[in-house]
Order: C-alpha cells, then sequence, then structure tokens
C-alpha cells in the first residue's frame, strides 16, 4: 500500500510503501476512494494535538469500497462503499458508550491519530465505526461528510434551533452546516477573517444572509453561534453577539487559549459550550438527512502524493471547501 506518513511532529509527510495487512475480528480493509483534509490532520501533524501514534497515517474523512472482512463483521461484504470518521475504536464498556456517549469513551481511539488513517491506498478499520455512503455522491464529493459534516451537524444540534445563528470561520464544516441551517429555516451569519473578501463571497454563494469580519458584531444579535475556527480570541465576541439566553458552541477539537473576558458578556445566562468528536447515532443522521437534503460539498483534489501541499494550503487559508485527497 502506498501511504502519506508522518514520522516526527512538524515534519513534512513523507510517501512510504508499506506492507498491506488483513482485518482482524470486528475490522475490514478499504482500498480508499478518497480522503478529505481536516483542520485536525493540521493539528496533528503541527503537535496540536499531543501523543498521537507515530508512524501514523493521517486522515479521517475517508471513502473507499470494502476489500477484506474479518471475523465476526456482518454488516458489510466486500465491495460495499462506506465511510471512516475521527472516532475509529470504542471500549464499549465505559459509561459513556453504554449511555450512547460514546464521543466520551475515556480509552477511545482516533482515526489518523492513533489509528492509521486514509492518507493511504488502504486502511483498516474497526467496522463499528464504518458507515454506508449515500447513493448520488461522488466519493470526491462524500468525502467531506465523514468529519466537516458530522462535527458541523453536532454543533447545530448543541446551538439550538434558534432562528439567527453566527458560524465564526467559514470552511469545510461551515460550508456544510450553513445548508443544513438554511433547510431548518435559519438565518445564518457568517463570520471570516478580517479582509478576507472571498470568505465572504463564498458564505453567501452557500446560502449566510450576512457575512462580515469576525472582528464585528453582526447587523442583529444573534440567538446562538458556532466557532469553528481555533481562535480562541472568538469566543468573547461570539458571547457579545448572542442575545441573553444564547449559546456559544466550540466545534474543534483543538482551540487557543481564551482570554479573560467581563463577565457582563457571558451573564443572563448566555452558555459556553464544546462539541466532542461523534456518535454512531450522529452518523447514521446525518448521513440520512445528507441523502434527504442533497447537501452540496465544495472541494479542490489533490493527488494522494501532494497531501503537503493540501495541508498547507488548508494552514493558509487559501482553501474554499474541502481539499480531498485521491490516491
Amino acid at each position: 500500500m502506498q501511504a502519506m506518513l508522518l514520522s516526527r511532529i512538524g515534519a513534512p509527510l513523507v510517501p512510504e510503501i508499506l506492507a498491506d495487512r488483513a482485518p482482524g475480528p470486528g475490522q475490514i480493509r478499504l482500498k480508499v476512494a478518497a480522503c478529505a483534509v481536516c483542520r485536525t490532520d493540521l493539528h496533528v501533524v503541527d503537535g496540536d494535538l499531543t501523543h498521537p501514534k507515530l508512524p501514523v497515517v493521517p486522515g479521517h474523512e475517508i471513502v473507499g469500497r470494502v476489500d477484506a472482512v474479518g471475523e465476526g463483521v456482518e454488516r458489510f461484504r466486500t465491495g460495499d462503499r462506506v465511510g471512516i470518521p475521527w472516532l475509529g475504536w470504542t471500549c464499549g464498556i465505559c459509561e459513556y458508550c453504554l449511555s450512547g456517549r460514546e464521543n466520551l469513551c475515556p480509552a477511545a481511539r482516533f482515526t489518523g491519530y492513533q489509528i492509521d488513517g486514509g492518507f493511504a491506498s488502504t486502511t483498516i478499520a474497526d467496522a463499528r465505526y464504518a458507515f454506508a455512503i449515500p447513493e448520488g455522491y461522488s466519493d470526491e464529493a462524500a468525502a467531506p461528510l465523514l468529519c466537516a459534516g458530522l462535527i458541523g451537524y453536532r454543533s447545530l444540534k448543541a446551538a439550538g434551533g434558534g432562528r439567527r445563528l453566527g458560524l465564526y470561520g467559514f470552511g469545510a464544516a461551515a460550508h456544510i452546516a450553513v445548508q443544513v441551517a438554511r433547510a431548518k429555516a435559519q438565518e445564518v451569519y457568517a463570520f471570516v477573517r478580517p479582509g478576507d473578501d472571498k470568505a465572504k463571497e463564498f458564505a453567501q454563494k452557500m446560502g449566510a444572509v450576512w457575512a462580515g469580519d469576525s472582528d464585528r458584531l453582526p447587523p442583529v444579535s444573534l440567538d446562538a453561534a458556532i466557532i469553528f475556527a481555533p481562535v480562541g480570541d472568538l469566543v468573547p465576541a461570539a458571547l457579545r453577539a448572542v442575545k441573553p439566553g444564547g449559546t456559544v458552541v466550540c466545534g474543534g477539537i483543538h482551540m487557543s487559549d481564551i482570554p479573560s473576558f467581563p463577565y457582563a458578556i457571558l451573564w443572563e445566562e448566555r452558555a459556553i459550550r464544546s462539541v466532542a468528536n461523534l456518535t454512531r447515532a450522529d452518523a447514521e443522521e446525518f448521513l440520512s438527512l445528507a441523502a434527504k437534503m442533497r447537501i452540496h460539498t465544495e472541494t479542490v483534489p489533490y493527488p494522494l502524493v501532494k497531501a503537503n501541499e493540501a495541508l498547507s494550503d488548508l494552514r493558509s487559508g487559501t482553501l474554499t471547501g474541502a481539499a480531498v485527497l485521491i490516491p
């Protein structure tokens, strides 16, 4: 199998030829057709997320076809098209797993972090955390649904159903979330890096009723806001933008430190909450919804061997939509 391997934090990924492995009990092996590039991959490569398995194959928005099935797997057969997300394994016996909150399992392992991921021609996954991909999507178009879509969906649920919703950071997750929000008749207000007119145009093209700089207040008070950008300074900004009783959701797995802020902007029952990973129920619900809604994904394809270029483009903020690696 061909793979792009991270051997040292902060170093470029290196192309390697690795031995194919057979799936173990409960596992499936996929021939990777596409793998989207997520900001979490940047956090792994740059060392913001500590203690990855090294060396590791990054990538956790994987679409592929099953080419081998391990003992005990009944959900999938050879030839099935499936998707593999960030949450790749849980213990199944802790209080969180037993209560449908496996996203909080303390022993959880994550794809492209502790489990080799999809920046490769082949990958192995736990069949419990693999999901059928809706018909009507190409492999490339489906890949961003597996994290940008899923985390955006969980963040939307955490934000509630208020009429006016702010999205801070308009990248891969936001461009999917805005479509779901608009389908629920929510008004979406997009906040982007100051001066990024291209991002403002993209946000309005995708359905935002307003797009402005992230250091500005919106023209109306918001019922809730979701922060997708990993920037702690945006938390006080979002608190100032939401009305009394509003919620600010931090949708990323990593964020820079949140600065101190006056209690007055939290008072009046405003709330701050985070979103951690996903559950299998999230995946089943969202992929079903995506099929019904015909959610559109904006993608930029890269050959697998140009994974470093895709990561660099994501880091610099020059991408519109989601980068997708094609083996």
